[in-house]
């Protein structure tokens, strides 16, 4: 595997796992009535590379999935970012 896609598919990973449990960590803090996460940090997430673990973290805890903006823009940034990942590895293979 080329060097530089093991590192951006390791990146992806690492940010996903930090969505996942972002998503954990404001759903329990919903829960219990505390402090919360902004929505603009964990879009921030989602952009940089953790879309996957947002969303697979919306469906394992029922968190924010009513939520219009959520519902929508995490599944399109996953498919643009796996665009640009599909792109990037045609011109390096």
């Amino acid at each position: 595997m080329n060097p530089v896609l093991a590192v951006i598919l390791a990146f992806i990973v690492i940010m996903s796992i930090a969505g996942y449990f972002i998503m954990f960590s404001d759903k329990k803090k919903s829960i219990k009535d505390e402090w919360r996460i902004k929505e603009s940090t964990i879009f921030m997430v989602a952009l940089l590379g953790g879309s996957l673990g947002v969303y697979l973290g919306m469906r394992s805890f029922r968190h924010k999935t009513n939520h219009t903006s959520f519902a929508l823009g995490i599944p399109l940034i996953i498919l643009i970012q796996t665009y640009f990942l599909i792109m990037l590895v045609s011109r390096i293979i």
